[in-house]
C-alpha cells in the first residue's frame, strides 16, 4: 500500500510550522554490550563443543601408559535469518510535498526499525532463557540447573533456587560460576564480567555493587562485590522486570552473528512511478555454550 497525498495532506499545504515525533532518539546498540560478535559468510554457521581428556592416571613401574579418548561435543547450528521493512510513496505525494524533512524522517524511521529489530531479538534470547519451549545444543533452555555434557557429567547456569536479585544472590551466583567445569569435570577459570538486567533494577544494581560499605546493612563491612568489578548492562528490551543475569568471559558463550549489516536501498516501480524505499539485513543471535551466561529468573 503506497503513501499517497491523501496520507500526507498537511505536508502539502504551505505554512507548515514544524513536524513532531521524529527525532526520537534511539539507545545506543545495548546487544553490543552482551553478545560476542561474529561475522558470517554463509547461511549458516556450526559451533561444535570440544571433549578433552580426563586427568591423568597413576602409571605402576613397567606398566603401560592409560590412553584417554577426546571427541567433539554438542554441535550448535545458527542459521542466518533476513529481516526487511519497506515503504512506497506515490510520486504525485513526492512531488506535491512542500517539506523534504517529512520524507527523509521515513528513511530515518526504516533505519529506527532495523534498529529496533535486532535489539528485541537479542534480548529474546535472554526473555527466553528459562523457557523449555526454547532449547540448545543439549536439549535443554538457557539457563538451567542440569545441562548435560557429552560424558554424562552435569552442570548448572542457573541458581538451584530462583532468587531476586541482591547481594548475597549475586554472590552465590559468582561462586557457582567459579565452580564451572569441562566436559570432562575439570576445573576451568571463568569469571563473571557484567551484570545483565532490565530497566526496573538499574537503581538496585547499582546501590549493590557501588556502595563503599555492605549494601542495606548496618554493618560497617566492606562491601566484598566491589573486588568482583562487575559491569552493569541495562537492557531496555528485556521484557520481565525481576530476572537477572551475568555474563562469562567464556567465549562463544551468547554469540551476535551478522550476515549482512542493515542496507537502506530506493527504486521506482516502472508501471506505477512509485517511489520504493526498503531497509535489509540478515542476522542471528545464539548461544553456544551456556557456561557464557548465569541467570535467576527471580524469585
Amino acid at each position: 500500500m503506497s503513501v499517497t497525498t491523501g496520507d500526507i495532506a498537511k505536508f502539502l499545504w504551505p505554512g507548515l510550522n514544524g513536524i513532531f515525533q521524529t527525532s526520537y532518539k534511539d539507545y545506543p546498540k545495548q546487544y553490543m554490550d552482551i553478545f560476542d560478535q561474529e561475522s558470517s559468510d554463509k547461511a549458516y554457521e556450526e559451533y561444535t563443543g570440544f571433549v578433552g581428556l580426563g586427568l591423568a592416571r597413576v602409571k605402576g613401574e613397567g606398566a603401560a601408559v592409560h590412553y584417554d579418548n577426546w571427541s567433539q561435543g554438542f554441535t550448535r547450528r545458527v542459521t542466518n535469518v533476513t529481516y526487511a521493512l519497506g515503504y512506497t510513496i506515490t510520486r504525485e505525494a513526492v512531488n506535491d510535498n512542500q517539506y523534504m524533512k517529512a520524507a527523509k524522517a521515513k528513511t530515518k524511521a526504516l533505519s529506527r526499525s532495523e534498529h529496533q529489530t535486532r535489539e528485541t531479538v537479542a534480548a529474546n534470547i535472554l526473555n527466553r532463557a528459562f523457557n523449555n519451549s526454547y532449547t540448545y545444543a543439549d536439549g535443554l533452555e538457557l539457563c538451567s540447573t542440569a545441562h548435560l555434557t557429552k560424558t554424562g557429567l552435569t552442570f548448572q547456569n542457573e541458581l538451584t533456587t530462583a532468587a531476586d536479585l541482591s547481594e548475597s544472590a549475586i554472590e552465590q551466583a559468582l561462586i557457582d560460576i567459579s565452580n564451572f567445569t569441562d566436559e570432562r569435570g575439570l576445573k576451568i577459570a571463568v569469571r563473571g564480567t557484567k551484570l545483565i538486567i532490565p530497566t526496573d533494577l538499574q537503581f538496585e544494581a547499582h546501590r549493590i555493587l557501588e556502595s563503599t560499605l555492605q549494601n542495606d546493612s548496618a554493618n560497617n563491612a566492606v562491601n566484598a562485590l566491589k573486588t568482583v568489578r562487575l559491569g552493569i548492562a541495562v537492557n531496555n528490551y528485556l521484557t520481565d522486570t525481576d530476572a537477572w543475569f551475568i555474563k562469562t568471559d567464556v567465549d562463544q558463550g551468547l554469540i551476535h552473528q551478522n550476515r549482512q549489516s542493515a542496507i537502506l536501498e530506493n527504486d521506482t516501480d516502472f508501471g506505477s512511478k512509485n517511489l520504493l524505499f526498503t531497509v535489509y539485513s540478515r542476522f542471528a543471535f545464539d548461544a553456544a555454550d551456556p557456561r557464557g551466561v548465569f541467570g535467576s529468573p527471580g524469585a
